[in-house]
């Protein structure tokens, strides 16, 4: 039964992996957002009170 013998698998599943491992993370660290998000000021925006009557 071939399939019960791992040495064929386990290398092609090694091999897998490392080519995963070596392609795959610089094409993902190369990626750039294309809107970078822009840091906000800490200062809370100033509110005017609410003017309208409830009734």
């Amino acid at each position: 039964m071939p399939q019960l013998n791992p040495a064929p698998w386990f290398a092609i599943l090694v091999f897998s992996w490392l080519v995963f491992l070596t392609v795959l993370p610089p094409k993902v660290s190369a990626h750039s957002f294309p809107n970078e998000p822009t840091p906000q000021s800490t200062e809370k925006p100033q509110t005017e009170s609410w003017s309208w009557p409830w009734h």
